[in-house]
């Protein structure tokens, strides 16, 4: 099987509201895949469907052959889900957050340790390893959220908005460590706010609206197809909207199921 995220026909209602609109996006493995779109997209929505966080109202959802609605269980043990801050304690350090995790997901406490080390070295945090969480920069908070996610070494990871509010030389960090982890493996699911971060980082890009897949491709393929120099132009020529960014009520909203 060559795709981790299969996606066929599927919807998503929230009363008389479709947020998701008969979507179907096959995803490939080992690559950065980046979905844009104005707020309302549907973008959040559909990565809630996607980490079992909400259900399809139609259509299926495979993640590497497994069906995101009869196996959530399965599914929870290939994914690794990063929004803006992972639910770390805030009284502890790096260090303790990220052994306590550890512990969590099985590990012992030998084991635990040996993997806290490993984060800690892989995101740079060995200097503040025992320093706590609460005197965090927003830029190592960032890294130690990607950190936690990573525990499990997980096959698909769902990045939500990793870089928001970083300076640029921790913007670049973060790029480096998402291009790290492709080569070791993984594939990323990344969405962002910024065009720039999804030229440089994806494979492949998927521009939604209104709930659906407006545009796909390859970065210079879409600035070829639609005659463009960046990606800038074809979000607006498409969207008609300058923000790719924050996430309205609609999006968020999981709990009023169709």
């Amino acid at each position: 099987m060559n795709n981790a995220i299969e996606i066929k026909n599927v919807s998503k209602k929230f009363g008389d509201m479709k947020a998701v609109n008969d979507l179907s996006l096959n995803i490939p493995k080992n690559e950065v895949f980046a979905v844009l779109g104005p707020n309302g997209a549907g973008k959040t929505t559909m990565i809630n469907m996607l980490a079992t966080l909400s259900t399809p109202s139609s259509g299926i959802i495979k993640i590497f052959g497994h069906d995101v609605v009869k196996e959530p269980e399965k599914i929870r043990e290939l994914i690794g889900l990063t929004g803006q801050y992972a639910s770390v304690d805030e009284a502890l350090s790096a260090k303790q957050n990220l052994v306590i995790f550890s512990e969590l997901l099985g590990l012992s406490i030998k084991e635990a340790k040996i993997r806290a080390n490993e984060l800690l070295k892989e995101f740079h945090l060995e200097d503040v390893a025992d320093k706590v969480i609460s005197n965090f920069s927003g830029g190592m908070r960032r890294r130690l959220d990607l950190a936690v996610s990573l525990i499990a070494r997980p096959e698909l990871i769902f990045l939500d908005e990793p870089t928001t509010g970083l300076d640029p030389r921790t913007r670049n960090q973060m790029w480096s460590t998402i291009r790290d982890l492709v080569k070791n493996g993984s594939t990323i699911l990344l969405t962002t706010q910024y065009l720039e971060e999804a030229d440089q980082l994806a494979d492949r890009i998927a521009i939604m609206d209104k709930g659906k897949i407006a545009v796909e491709g390859t970065p210079e393929n879409l600035k070829k197809e639609h005659n463009s120099k960046s990606l800038d132009e074809i979000f607006l020529k498409i969207t008609g909207d300058g923000s790719t960014g924050e996430k309205n009520d609609d999006e968020l909203n999981i709990t009023k199921e169709a």
